[in-house]
């Protein structure tokens, strides 16, 4: 491998064991070999990374943290157990959150208990089915201990075409 990949691989490794730990650091990374990125026209800074030919992570300019897609959470969901930075909701409302709409906290089973507000979630149903993807709101006691409000802000559900 070339320098300039294996210094950007360091230092995305660094950026997702700091944001999701090393345990999923390992399950992301898990074949070097075939992971690339892409870098910024503009700023030259890694924006975007891939697994084969899939999207795995992109990195946020503003804050320097990756926003997961469904195939990374695919990934996540396959190696990691039940509630691990999962977000479980109502069977019943599985197909709202597909279509790319928040989750509320009285819809909340269980969510895991390590996660701190603004993290990114994975939102599955009862059934560990992936729904979406999104950004915790609050932190996890409000997210059990209300019955109103926001728990998630879903970026992208299942059934929805964006990113």
């Amino acid at each position: 491998m070339e320098t300039n990949l294996l210094i950007g691989l360091r230092q995305i490794k660094a950026v997702s064991d700091y944001q999701f730990g090393k345990d999923i650091t390992d399950i992301l990374f898990d074949d070097i070999n075939q992971i690339y990125f892409e870098r910024s026209s503009n700023t030259n800074k890694i924006r975007y990374v891939y697994y084969k030919n899939n999207l795995l992570l992109i990195l946020r300019p503003k804050n320097g943290f990756f926003t997961l897609t469904l195939f990374s959470a695919k990934k996540i969901i396959k190696k990691t157990s039940v509630p691990k930075l999962r977000v479980i909701v109502l069977n019943e409302i599985s197909e709202f959150i597909k279509k790319g709409r928040n989750a509320f906290c009285k819809h909340v089973v269980d969510i895991d208990g390590e996660l701190r507000p603004l993290d990114e979630v994975i939102v599955v149903n009862q059934d560990d089915e992936l729904l979406g993807i999104g950004k915790l709101k609050v932190p996890v006691s409000y997210v059990k201990a209300f019955s109103i409000g926001v728990a998630v802000n879903i970026r992208k559900g299942v059934n929805k075409s964006k990113i």
